[in-house]
C-alpha cells in the first residue's frame, strides 16, 4: 500500500504541509493522483533513448511493474493515464489488469522530455568533446539540450488536472518518466526547477502520490515499491532520458 498522506491542519484544513503548493486543479473533494515512473529498460549499450521507439522493459523492469501493480491493487482507482512510449505502456499493463473497469488513456503530455542528445551514449567528459554537442550544452539552466523545464511543468499540470477531474474524488494513476514526474513534484512543492539530475527522488517504478483537496495539492507522498529489485540489480544510478 502507498503510505497515507498527512492529515490537514484541523484549524486550517486548506493548509498543506510546509512547501506544498499548486495552482487549482479543478477536482472537488479529496482526490489522489499517483505519478508512476516506468520500470527498468533493456538498454545494454547505455543509450540516452529519450523518446526513441522500441525501448522495452527488461525482465527486471517487468517484475518492477508487477510490484507497483500489486501495491496499487487495493486502491480506489478510477482513472488510468499513460505516456505513449512502450516502456510506460508496459509498466501500465499489470496496473490496468488490476483495474479492468477503466480504459487506459494514452496522453502525450506525460511523455518523456524531448532531448536533442537522444541516440547517443551520454558520458562526461566524452560528450563535451563532440563538437555537435557543444551548442546543445550551452545553457544548463533552461536546459538547452532539450525541452525546457517550464514547458514540461505546463503540460504535466494539464495532464494531472485532467486525471484528477476524471478520478473525481477517487484515485488516478499516471505512468510517466523521471524528469516529467520530478518537474511536477518541484512545481507543487515550490522547489526550483533547475536541479542536479542525480539528486532527483524518482527511482525506477517509484510512486509519487499527490493528494488534492478541492483542487489544490495538499500533500506529496513518495514510495518505492520495487526498492528491493533496484538494490539487487544496482540499477538506482541516474540514467538520462529514462
Amino acid at each position: 500500500m502507498i503510505p497515507d498522506p498527512p492529515a490537514p491542519d484541523a484549524e486550517n484544513p486548506d493548509q498543506g504541509p510546509p512547501g506544498t503548493t499548486a495552482p487549482p486543479y479543478g477536482a472537488l473533494g479529496r482526490t489522489i493522483v499517483h505519478l508512476v515512473r516506468h520500470g527498468e529498460v533493456f538498454n545494454p549499450h547505455g543509450i540516452l533513448y529519450g523518446r526513441l521507439p522500441a525501448y522495452h522493459l527488461s525482465d527486471n523492469g517487468r517484475e518492477m511493474a508487477v510490484l507497483v501493480a500489486n501495491t496499487l491493487a487495493d486502491h480506489d482507482v478510477a482513472h488510468l493515464r499513460c505516456s505513449p512510449l512502450e516502456r510506460a505502456q508496459e509498466t501500465m499493463a499489470p496496473i490496468a489488469a488490476k483495474h479492468l473497469d477503466h480504459k487506459v488513456v494514452i496522453d502525450g503530455r506525460v511523455i518523456e522530455a524531448d532531448n536533442y542528445l537522444e541516440g547517443q551514449q551520454v558520458r562526461f567528459p566524452q560528450t563535451l568533446r563532440r563538437p555537435r554537442n557543444l551548442w546543445h550544452l550551452r545553457n544548463p539552466l533552461r536546459p538547452s539540450w532539450g525541452e525546457s523545464y517550464t514547458e514540461i511543468v505546463a503540460r504535466m499540470r494539464l495532464a494531472i488536472a485532467d486525471a484528477a477531474a476524471e478520478a473525481d474524488g477517487r484515485e488516478a494513476v499516471i505512468v510517466s518518466h523521471q524528469l516529467p514526474i520530478w518537474m511536477a513534484r518541484c512545481d507543487v512543492e515550490g522547489r526550483r526547477l533547475v536541479h542536479d539530475p542525480r539528486r532527483r527522488e524518482c527511482a525506477l517504478a517509484s510512486v509519487t502520490s499527490l493528494t488534492l483537496m478541492d483542487g489544490r495539492i495538499t500533500s506529496v507522498v513518495y514510495s518505492e515499491p520495487a526498492a528491493a529489485l533496484i538494490a539487487a540489480r544496482g540499477s538506482k544510478k541516474f540514467v538520462a532520458g529514462a
